[in-house]
């Protein structure tokens, strides 16, 4: 009998431009997905967020989750799915008590605010977590081949700001506190996460995800020299703790850190293959200083999806155009997977996001002609 993870019970990739781009590898276009794709400016995923009655009634039921990460691939010709959950459900498992208010940001019940508090933190058992592995498996199943699946995590750092501050934050002031006064209790949380956050993306690749993603949303918040002791040292040490395949396919790791662009030249030298970018940051630049040792990802304002359709696709020219020529070789070389610098705004009418995929897909084919 196949169990989920085996090859055998999943359809064969018909589409796997994106996992290519990923690899360095020769691709006919540039690939495009969205951070967010699956979220509240799809009329048909605020329907279905109605009838599951809340956010984490959404997240945690398996069917529900599986409609909403297939919502946006079955609206527009996208080239990656990304699994729909929240980045908190790792702290939520270590009985922090994760909760969403109507209208308002997460809040946990019991934030990480003493030495007390953090002696009690430990890697949480991944049974707890099981819906997000379930999910995983039949939102893969569901794909039936037709576009790879992106699992992901928060960073230990991101992570870790939600946790001590007990919801999200405008100057981190709790967070940013202990780093300066007990650096001692915040590696000790940091360390805790990174570990969990191995385990649960491994967990997720078991369960079916072809690519895994590091979202560092909160990485850019910190001070030179702090980034890379409590940020970048983190999400190495996740990254080394990673599968690099299963059953006996190529699984590639994303690290996005909102605001990085400063640290390009650090990052470039982390153990993964995409490096996410921010709007802030111009593509031919950071090609020339990471190198082409990694695929880059990113970077449209997801403002720019306001404008007009023509004023998008001049937009998506203009990011294509300053990533430069495209990888055409028969080996591995330099090359782009298209997403915005950050995730879709709720407000986005969907047929602007239909607007610049197909411009993407039609200029980058251009590009290679």
């Amino acid at each position: 009998m196949n169990t989920p993870s085996q090859p055998s019970a999943y359809a064969p990739l018909k589409n796997d431009t994106f996992i290519r781009a990923c690899l360095r590898q020769t691709t006919d276009y540039t690939p495009i997905w969205l951070m967010r794709q699956a979220g509240r400016f799809l009329p048909e995923y605020r329907a279905t967020r109605a009838k599951a009655g809340s956010f984490m009634g959404l997240a945690t039921n398996v069917d529900y989750a599986t409609e909403v990460s297939l919502q946006p691939v079955e609206r527009f010709p996208i080239d990656a799915a990304i699994l729909f959950s929240d980045i908190l459900t790792v702290p939520d498992a270590m009985g922090l008590g994760l909760s969403f208010a109507e209208g308002e940001g997460p809040k946990f019940a019991h934030p990480v605010s003493n030495e007390a508090a953090v002696a009690k933190l430990a890697v949480p058992d991944m049974d707890k977590l099981r819906y997000v592995f379930d999910a995983v498996t039949s939102i893969r199943k569901a794909l039936n081949g037709k576009v790879p699946l992106i699992g992901f995590s928060g960073s230990p750092w991101t992570l870790a700001c939600y946790m001590v501050e007990g919801a999200g934050s405008d100057d981190y002031r709790l967070v940013k506190t202990m780093l300066y006064s007990r650096p001692d209790l915040l590696h000790k949380i940091l360390q805790i996460n990174a570990d969990s956050v191995a385990q649960y993306l491994n967990a997720q690749i078991e369960a079916g995800a072809q690519a895994v993603m590091i979202f560092d949303s909160w990485g850019g918040a910190l001070a030179d020299g702090a980034f890379q002791q409590f940020s970048l040292a983190y999400t190495a040490r996740v990254l080394a703790q990673l599968k690099r395949e299963h059953t006996g396919a190529r699984i590639p790791r994303i690290v996005f850190t909102k605001g990085g662009g400063l640290w390009l030249q650090e990052m470039g030298r982390l153990d993964c293959d995409v490096l996410g970018l921010d709007w802030t940051a111009n593509l031919a630049k950071a090609r020339a200083i990471v190198g082409d040792t990694k695929a880059l990802q990113g970077n449209m304002d997801p403002n720019v999806l306001f404008a007009s359709p023509a004023q998008i696709q001049a937009e998506a020219i203009k990011v294509l155009d300053s990533f430069g020529t495209p990888y055409a070789g028969s080996g591995i070389g330099p090359t782009h997977i298209f997403n915005l610098g950050h995730g879709v705004s709720q407000h986005t009418p969907p047929e602007h996001v239909a607007a610049l995929v197909q411009a993407v897909h039609e200029y980058s084919r251009k590009l290679r002609s």
